[in-house]
């Protein structure tokens, strides 16, 4: 069974965002596939359908797939995740076998760019090695949330000559010395930056960018870390999601891995 098999990067949320080139692969597309994480996000789902129905093809059809759980503070974190990942493969193997022909084209819509902090693209992989499935991959790539983030501050992600770090909140604490004058932080629903960053760090923090609901928010770390925190806790309750990132940038004059105290 031959199946050409899309990524689609769409951006962090607004549909201005969408590329020229991930409208085209949205307008040459079968069917596409949602991992549905239920009503909580269904905003999210909701918004990938709207733009399956401005850009799709006459005739394309979406399919949803309830996502497997997932724990979300397991004990072996690289284990949990790597479990979850078979089982949202089985469950995406299972549609390509039932609901696509030979010959057919199915989508992902990823949000940001599907190179970041994403795992579409290895479950993808992953299904190349199972039986009686060829697939054909093509990955689109889409604006990151560390551009919108930077573009809606209208700033650059580092100063002149240095370098930007990105990681997840998870390992926040765990940058190497000497790399934390910029780090640009996803996957923080704990805003770790509270309790590694000097108060006269500068933080840049955004969430729902580029959509109806964003929200906007930078200062030292000692002004604004309170304001954050409330702003994140509204969005989530009013929302039932909330998707964010901050560029945490070091103090002018404070030593590379210094005492964040």
């Amino acid at each position: 069974m031959s199946i050409t098999v899309r990524v689609i990067g769409i951006g962090p949320g607004g549909p201005g965002q969408l590329t020229l080139d991930a409208v085209d692969a949205i307008g040459a597309t079968d069917v596409f596939l949602l991992l549905d994480k239920g009503s909580r996000v269904a905003e999210l789902n909701t918004l990938r359908e709207e733009l399956v129905a401005r850009y799709g093809r006459d005739g394309h059809r979406v399919v949803r797939v309830p996502d497997p759980p997932r724990d979300r503070d397991p004990v072996d974190y690289g284990a949990e995740v790597r479990r979850w990942h078979r089982a949202r493969g089985d469950a995406l193997e299972a549609l390509l076998r039932t609901e696509l022909s030979d010959g057919q084209s199915a989508a992902f819509l990823v949000w940001g760019d599907p190179s970041l902090y994403d795992s579409t693209l290895r479950i993808v992989d992953e299904l190349r090695d199972r039986d009686g499935l060829s697939l054909d991959v093509s990955v689109i790539p889409g604006v990151t949330s560390a551009a919108a983030l930077t573009a809606a501050f209208g700033i650059t992600a580092q100063g002149i000559g240095q370098a930007v770090h990105i990681t997840t909140g998870r390992r926040l604490a765990q940058t190497p010395a000497g790399a934390d004058a910029n780090q640009i932080v996803m996957l923080d629903s704990h805003l770790a930056f509270t309790e590694t960053a000097a108060d006269d760090d500068h933080v840049y923090w955004g969430a729902f960018l580029g959509t109806e609901h964003q929200l906007l928010i930078s200062g030292r770390v000692g002004e604004v870390a309170e304001s954050i925190a409330q702003a994140r806790r509204r969005g989530r309750e009013e929302h039932g999601w909330i998707m964010d990132i901050y560029l945490l940038r070091r103090a002018s004059g404070r030593q590379p891995g210094g005492d964040g105290a």
